[in-house]
């Protein structure tokens, strides 16, 4: 799996930077590291949407915060891993 998490400048003032950290925590807890290519990107053209934005796969993700990160990373990522 590949996740590029956008470091543009209207992302990383909605905390992109926080939801990276989460992220690479969340990778590493559970181990994932030899399944998931994580990296920032810049802007994914998505600075409408509230909160941060990043591609799964090619696929743009919108509104992910800090708040609704843990949701995210297992009803997302784990169910993406689990199917593939």
């Amino acid at each position: 799996m590949t996740i590029e998490v956008c470091m543009g400048s209207s992302c990383h003032a909605k905390g992109a930077s926080r939801v990276l950290d989460m992220l690479r925590k969340a990778i590493s807890e559970n181990n994932l590291e030899d399944k998931i290519n994580l990296s920032g990107t810049l802007c994914l053209g998505q600075c409408a949407e509230p909160g941060a934005n990043m591609k799964i796969d090619g696929e743009i993700v919108t509104d992910i915060t800090e708040e609704n990160f843990p949701d995210f990373f297992e009803n997302r990522i784990k169910k993406l891993l689990v199917n593939n």
